[in-house]
Formats: C-alpha cells, sequence, structure tokens
C-alpha cells in the first residue's frame, strides 16, 4: 500500500474508532474562526499545495466546508434574474458560505433540452462563470473560488463547441494519438470558458451491447480500453501527470468505477453479478492503468451494485483498492444523484442523511449534482454521527483541485479568446480526420470505392437513402456544433455536377430525436409503408444505392430513469429499416450501406444482402464529409472494431476474450459472431507475418521482443492495424482463449513492408491466482499476431521458474 494510502488508511480508521467511542464530542462543531489576515498562507500562489489547504482549511467553519463539497444544477434558476443573468443578491442570501462546485454553466437553467431550452452561448456562459468567480472571490468571508464541471465525452457538451465521433467510434480508430489531440481539442474549448473539470473518459469495459450507454465506452477489450483512456486524459490534462494545470487544460474524471458495462439484463444501473476475479482481471485494469500512467483529477463512482455494494457505498472499492492499491491521490466525485439513490433505489440508507455518511465514509468526495445528501452533513456532525475529521479529508481533496487549477489566482474566462479557438478551423479538420479514421469496413464486394466520370462522360444517379442520411446524428452527450454535415451533404459536395443524386428518408424510425426526451415513440407504419415506396421510387433509375441506417439519438441512449429508457432488448434494427432495406434490395442495385448507430447490431439479413457494409457509429460533426472521402475512396477506411458484433441477444455474454469451456454452440444457431473483435478491412490487402521472438524463453520477471511483419499487397495505400494477443496454454486458474497484449496502427504504400517491434513484460504473463495474488507462472504461452482476433499466426514462449 503506498505511503500516502496507508496515512489516509490509518487517519480514517483511528477517526472512525473515536467516533465510536466519543460521538459527541468528536461530532462537536468546529471552533470559531479566527479573522483572516491581509496576506495568509493559503493564497501566496508560490506556497505548495499541501501547505495552502492546510492552512484555508483551518481557518473554515464546518458551514464552509460542507459548502466545498456541494454542488448546483437545477437550484440555478434560483440565482438568476429575468434575464437569466446571475444575481448577486440571491447567490449571497442561498450560498451564504460559498459554493464549492457548480454543474454545466453552459445550460441554461438545469436538465433540461436543448430543444425546448437552449443553452447558454459562449459569451453568455463565460458571463456567468465569472459573475460567480467575482462574487466567490470578494464577498465570501475566505474568497474560495467555483470548481465548474461540464460533459466532455467526444466534444464540448455546449453551443458552437467542436463534435467528434462518439467514444466507440473514436475506439474503432485503433489510434491513441488521435484521441489524445481530440483531447486537447476537448480541453482547450472548456478551459476557455472557465471550467475546470470533465466528466471524463468513459474507461468501462462494455460487455452487453443491450445496454444503451455502450456509445459512450471504448469497447470491450481492458487493454484497448486503457491505452485509449491513458491517452484520453494526457489530452485533457497534459502528459506527465503535471501537479498544476497548464493554461488550456483540465482535470479529466475517470468513469465509472465499476462493473457498469455489464448490466444484469442490460439494463442501466443494474446489479453487475461480477466476481472479484472478473473485476480484478477485466474491469479493474483500464482504471488502474490510467491512474498509473496518466494520473486524473478525479474518479467517478458507478451507480451499480457489486455484490450486494453500490458503488457509492463500497469502502473496499473506493477505499482499500482505489486509494489503498492503486494510490490514487485525486477527489472522488459521485455519479449524477447516485449518493441520494442508496435511500431511493438500493435501499441501503433510510433517508439521505444516512446516504451521505454511507458515501463519505467509503470515500466520496463531493456530491454531484445538487449535493442533495451532502446537504445533511452539517446536522450529522453537530449530532455527532460522523467526525468533522472526515469531513476535512473530502475538503482537502477538493480544495487541492482548485489550488491546482490555478483558480485562486486566474478565476476568470476571457469571452473574445474563446470564440477564437472554439471550433476552429483546426478543430473542424480533427473532427472530419476523425470520423475517416473511426470507420469499419465490414464487407465489401468490390463495389467501393464508388468512381466517378471524367469531365464529359455520362453522369452516374446515386441514390442517397435512409433515416440517417440527411441529418448528422451526434449521439448523446452531444454538443452543438456551428455546422454539421449529413451523409447527403457531404456526397453532394464531394460530387459537384458529375454525378445526380436523388434521396428520399425512407423510414422514420422514431416520431423525433430528442435524447433528452422521455419519451421514444415509434413512427407511424401506415406512415412508413408509403415512405418506403416514395424511396423505391427514387432509387429506381440509381446506379448505386447508398443507405444510411441503424439509430437515432433516442433508440441508443442512457437510461437515467424509469420514465427515460434507453437499454433494448433486441439488436435487431428498429423499426421498419429492414423492410426498407428488403424493398431497395428487390430493385437489383448496387447497395452500400452506412450504420450510423450507437450500439452494435444484428445486421444479418443487411450483412448478407448488401453489396458493402460501413460502420460508422455516430460520426461527430464532419461525419458526411468524412463518409463521403471513405465512399469514394480519397480515405481507405482502416477502423477495426473495438467490440463483438454478435449474431443476436441469444448469444449474449459474447466477446472476444472468453474462457475456454464457453462458446459451445447451439442448436440451430450459430457460436461465432456477426463480425469478430477488431475486425475492420480495406480497399487493399495486407499480409501480417507470424511473430518472431528475441527469445524462446523468459523469467517471470523478464521480458521479450516480438517482431511482425506487415506488407501491403494490394494497389492502393491503406492502414492496417496490426495486433498481438496471448494465451497462456496451462494455468492455475481458467484463462481467456486469447488477450490482446499490444497493437499499432501502420500507413502503407503498395507493396511496402515494415516489420513492427513489441515489448511484452510481465504485465502482459501475469494471471490472478487462486490466492488473488497477481504472479507469472512458468509455463508455455501462444503469442499471436494477426488483423484481427481471429486471423492470427502463433509462436509459443516459455517462462522459465
Amino acid at each position: 500500500m503506498p505511503s500516502t494510502a496507508a496515512s489516509l488508511f490509518v487517519r480514517r480508521s483511528l477517526i472512525l474508532l473515536l467516533a465510536c467511542a466519543a460521538p459527541v464530542a468528536l461530532g462537536a462543531a468546529s471552533p470559531p474562526p479566527a479573522a483572516v489576515e491581509a496576506h495568509p498562507l493559503y493564497k501566496n500562489a508560490s506556497a505548495p499545495v499541501d501547505a495552502r489547504v492546510e492552512d484555508l482549511l483551518k481557518r473554515m467553519t464546518l458551514e464552509e466546508k460542507v459548502a466545498q463539497l456541494l454542488t448546483v444544477w437545477q437550484e440555478k434558476t434560483k440565482m438568476l434574474d429575468a434575464n437569466k443573468r446571475i444575481d448577486i443578491a440571491k447567490v449571497a442570501a442561498l450560498y451564504p458560505d460559498g459554493l464549492g462546485g457548480f454543474s454545466r454553466p453552459s445550460d441554461a437553467d438545469g436538465p433540461s433540452s436543448p430543444r425546448v431550452v437552449p443553452r447558454r452561448g459562449i459569451k453568455s456562459t463565460v458571463e456567468l462563470v465569472n459573475d460567480l468567480q467575482r462574487y466567490a472571490l470578494t464577498k465570501t468571508r475566505l474568497g474560495i473560488p467555483i470548481l465548474f464541471h461540464e460533459e466532455g465525452l467526444h466534444g464540448y457538451a455546449a453551443v458552437g463547441a467542436t463534435s467528434f465521433p462518439i467514444p466507440i467510434g473514436l475506439a474503432s480508430s485503433w489510434d491513441p494519438d488521435m484521441i489524445r489531440a481530440i483531447n486537447v481539442v476537448v480541453a482547450r474549448e472548456i478551459a476557455a470558458r472557465g471550467v475546470t473539470l470533465a466528466l471524463s473518459p468513459v474507461v468501462d469495459i462494455a460487455r452487453d451491447p443491450r445496454w444503451g450507454r455502450i456509445e459512450e465506452t471504448f469497447g470491450e477489450d481492458p487493454y484497448l480500453v486503457g491505452e485509449m483512456g491513458v491517452a484520453a486524459v494526457e489530452g485533457l490534462e497534459g502528459a506527465g501527470k503535471p501537479e498544476k494545470l497548464a493554461p488550456g487544460k483540465v482535470f479529466a474524471t475517470l468513469k465509472h468505477l465499476t462493473g457498469h458495462g455489464q448490466p444484469e439484463s442490460g439494463t442501466n444501473i443494474g446489479p453487475a453479478p461480477i466476481s472479484e476475479r472478473e473485476l480484478r482481471e477485466n474491469f479493474f485494469p483500464p482504471f488502474e492503468q490510467v491512474i498509473e500512467r496518466a494520473g486524473p483529477g478525479a474518479v467517478m463512482p458507478s451507480y451499480n451494485e457489486i455484490d450486494g455494494r453500490p458503488s457509492h457505498a463500497n469502502t473496499w472499492l473506493l477505499h482499500d483498492v482505489l486509494r489503498g492499491e492503486w494510490g490514487f491521490k485525486g477527489a472522488i466525485t459521485s455519479d449524477y444523484y447516485a449518493i441520494d439513490q442508496l435511500q431511493d433505489i438500493h435501499h441501503i440508507a433510510a433517508d439521505k442523511a444516512a446516504a451521505a455518511l454511507l458515501a463519505l465514509n467509503a470515500g466520496v468526495d463531493s456530491d454531484l449534482p445538487e449535493g442533495g445528501s451532502y446537504k445533511t452533513l452539517t446536522a450529522s456532525v453537530r449530532a455527532g454521527k460522523v467526525p468533522e475529521a472526515l469531513i476535512d479529508d473530502a475538503v482537502r481533496k477538493m480544495l487541492e483541485m482548485k489550488f491546482r487549477a490555478g483558480l485562486f489566482e486566474h478565476p476568470y474566462a476571457d469571452a473574445a479568446a474563446a470564440v477564437k479557438i472554439t471550433n476552429n478551423a483546426e478543430a473542424r479538420a480533427l473532427a472530419r480526420t476523425a470520423a475517416a479514421r473511426s470507420m469499419v469496413l465490414l464487407k465489401n464486394d468490390g463495389v467501393l470505392p464508388l468512381s466517378l466520370p471524367a469531365a464529359g462522360a455520362a453522369k452516374p444517379t446515386i441514390a442517397v437513402i435512409g433515416p440517417s442520411a440527411a441529418v448528422a446524428r451526434l449521439g448523446g452527450y452531444y454538443g452543438e456544433p456551428p455546422v454539421t454535415v449529413s451523409i447527403l451533404d457531404g456526397i453532394k459536395a464531394k460530387v459537384g455536377a458529375r454525378a445526380n443524386i436523388v434521396t428520399s428518408e425512407g423510414v422514420k424510425i422514431t416520431e423525433n430525436d430528442d435524447w433528452w426526451a422521455d419519451t421514444v415513440t415509434l413512427a407511424d407504419p401506415a406512415e412508413n409503408v408509403k415512405r418506403i415506396a416514395a424511396a423505391v421510387e427514387a432509387a429506381k433509375g440509381a446506379d448505386t444505392i447508398v443507405l444510411a441506417i441503424g439509430d437515432t439519438e433516442q433508440t441508443s441512449r442512457e437510461a437515467w430513469a424509469d420514465s427515460h429508457l434507453g437499454d433494448r432488448s433486441s439488436l435487431d434494427l428498429v423499426g421498419q429499416q429492414q423492410d426498407l432495406f428488403d424493398a431497395l434490395k428487390a430493385l437489383g442495385k448496387p447497395i452500400v450501406v452506412m450504420m450510423i448507430n450507437g450500439r452494435p447490431l444484428s445486421i444479418n439479413k443487411v450483412a448478407a444482402g448488401a453489396n458493402a457494409v460501413i460502420e460508422g457509429w455516430y460520426l461527430g460533426e464532419q461525419g458526411g464529409n468524412a463518409a463521403a472521402d471513405v465512399l469514394f475512396g480519397d480515405v481507405n477506411p482502416g477502423g477495426k472494431l473495438p467490440v463483438t458484433i454478435p449474431r443476436s441477444v441469444g448469444q449474449l455474454p459474447m466477446f472476444y476474450n472468453y474462457k475456454p469451456s464457453a462458446h459451445r454452440g447451439y442448436l440451430f444457431g450459430e457460436a461465432t459472431p456477426l463480425f469478430p473483435f477488431g475486425y475492420g478491412l480495406s480497399y487493399t490487402s495486407f499480409s501480417v507475418g507470424a511473430p518472431q521472438l528475441s527469445s524462446p524463453t523468459i523469467r517471470p520477471d523478464g521480458q521479450v521482443e516480438v517482431k511482425v511483419e506487415v506488407r501491403n499487397t494490394g494497389k492502393r495505400a491503406g492502414d492496417e492495424v496490426v495486433q498481438l494477443y496471448v494465451h497462456d496454454l496451462v494455468s492455475s486458474v481458467t484463462r481467456p482463449v486469447k488477450e490482446l497484449k499490444a497493437f499499432k496502427r501502420v500507413t502503407l504504400q503498395p507493396g511496402e513492408a515494415r516489420t513492427l517491434s513489441f515489448t511484452l513484460d510481465h504485465r502482459a504473463f501475469e494471471l490472478w491466482n487462486v490466492d488473488m495474488k497477481r504472479v507469472v507462472e512458468p509455463g508455455q504461452f501462444d503469442i499471436m499476431a494477426g488483423p484481427n482476433s481471429v486471423d492470427l499466426k502463433a509462436a509459443t514462449l516459455t517462462v522459465t521458474q
């Protein structure tokens, strides 16, 4: 256990023991504060952060301390005037002891659809942030600034910000450098508005595509998710685990710890019946890697329970593992209303006061988004139910973030500068590149890339059909970029006058696609029959059909309440999209299917009948331009699946790194997936050679260099992702049939070959033994290389005693 974590453990243990013995004495209020001198230590920017924190903490009243653990979201309506500007008199009356945090300053007045209540623009957001910071710094007794936070999963979720592909799409790039570059943009756009904390990235591994939040993840594999998570945090905060945030950087919030991505029945916040071994082998590694290598400022526990313990009250998870084993030193911030849910969903607390004590004792430092439970802590301390020293531990973490962010010295944002750097030309170009690199070519019989005639030749007719043809779908937790480009827009811009474009919606999936709306209503079937007929008529004279189908933001989303669902019991196409495909297929025209969706879909008939299939996910603001780049061959697709695509829900759970006893087979059905993890085609061809080992044997603490030759055997330049897997042949506990341990995406010209080198050390061969100790056992291991998780060539490595 790291020394800092050990000291915290000892301090907490003593506090709790003493509290049980003498609750009244320890529950007494802190002594009256002394007057604040003109130049206190905590305002000295050159003093160490720890010293500044302790100096400020000793000056604070109990009320001021608890205020630092609270945030505001819906309550913001009470502090606004008729023009939705900050009314300082109202703020002073509501928060005389200061305010710890503020949720999403870019929204107008709390949790509502931007289509109903428009979000704030850049200047309005900066004005709100600056007004509140001015109040906090100049009108409260101690002048403690406010910690603002925002969503930033695939772009800043605000008006004017750049929108990138959803995370599962970004993971399809298998390109950590691109993930890092994207998060540099996300950070600077958030920081420019005076915000310090981003609620990103999600490093849950996702093992159930029924779960609507799978789109927020980097996929199913612990190693891939960990690499993407490290890159995201380095982009947001800067590389090297910086002690203080540089300009244009924000703290990352690593979420959601843990088990969130394989809930019972695939329903959000459902129990996660996961053993400790499963946690340590698969769900823990991405979090551990990101904490060890990138040092995120905050970690957010998950809504679900594991073994009867909701994560927000799980002392073993948050205290013993997160802080003890992994040495995490940052803040633990609650998920929205998750502490309240200890009472009203999990029923392990009788009221909010009891819920607050459970969460505080487990180590949760801040109550997002409203502080509904932690508001009771002042009374609980005075009643002797909790020692003030536990409050102090939480306050320290929140103050550390504010000092590390430089908020005491530089609390205000510059609206003009924010406007200048937000969604600039560089950001838009990166959004287009990201969308192109995120697409996965799943099938191609040679119809792609589409060709255009030379000047003066006969023009082909391209039918652009489908419910996602003329709309740019951005996915959940979305921003509102100034311009979005649909697939239809992108194709029109690409072909100009060289082709005739006809279009039709084909079907409507849902009556609207407002992610925030509670009710989801499928489109009228009778009207869809008419739309299908119109699409067939439009496509009759076409040479090629481009069909954009999949999801809307309502059919794949977070189910955050019983009244707001987003998980599904089926992975089939929603509504009458299959009917549309069948009707167009009957025309006998070449059909290129663009899948625009948030979750893997079991498109068995589409995959069999289409001439080409591209998995695009939600592509972001420049998705249409990127789609056209890929369709017409200006970009050669090189993405790979970060998840397995099953044939049906009956195969679930289905992931590539299964145990040897799994997947025996089914009567009347396939045991293999529709498309395997790591799969993706190209407009060229590649050969990946067998792995060459630097030594046939290593010791348990040694390492081996693995060389793999990859060659472009086709006629176009293109990208291949070389993937390296390991399999333990005989072990004391069961091990997966294969585990990803390294990968690299490379660009090769026709005929070009390159030898890639990977170094595998003890981490690639470790297991958790019967005593739940992480060890490397002597024995033989298959080292496998290939372009996906199925087509692999192997060499054998022996780990000696």
